[in-house]
């Protein structure tokens, strides 16, 4: 059985669709921040067969809520004080996201504009489609 130490203060992400933690790491700029990170890939879950989970001892100020539900609003974020989960927050997808991703039309005022802020619009909250504020593209994964 792997034994992975509790944290004192931060918060856990759990929930994480298996594989997808090296991502959230980057995403959540986790790599320039001096705090301790477990990153537990493949772990057993009765509930999604194989999960990843993340282990964050720092501020949970730190943490972008939005950016963390528009990767995968499933994920359930435990904060920790004093060794205990003191809450258990529940994402949803953003109603907009800010330079998390990018415009891939060419004829985009963003392509043109380097300095203009990469703004993406949630559309459709059903079929989870966000389009570019200024061009109306349709981001795809």
């Amino acid at each position: 059985m792997l034994n992975v130490g509790q944290i004192n203060e931060g918060f856990v992400l759990d929930h994480i669709t298996a594989g997808k933690s090296m991502t959230i790491y980057r995403d959540l700029g986790l790599d320039k921040l001096d705090c301790t990170v477990a990153i537990i890939k493949n772990a057993r879950s009765n509930k999604m067969g194989k999960k990843d989970i993340l282990k964050v001892e720092c501020d949970i100020d730190t943490l972008d809520l939005d950016i963390l539900g528009f990767i995968d609003h499933n994920i359930t974020v435990n904060i920790v004080k004093d060794a205990q989960i003191v809450e258990k927050k529940k994402l949803r997808l953003p109603s907009k996201i800010v330079n998390v991703i990018h415009c891939k039309n060419p004829r985009c005022i963003t392509s043109i504009e380097q300095g203009l802020k990469q703004i993406f619009l949630l559309s459709d909250e059903k079929n989870e489609i966000y389009r570019c504020k200024y061009c109306e593209e349709k981001y795809s994964k």
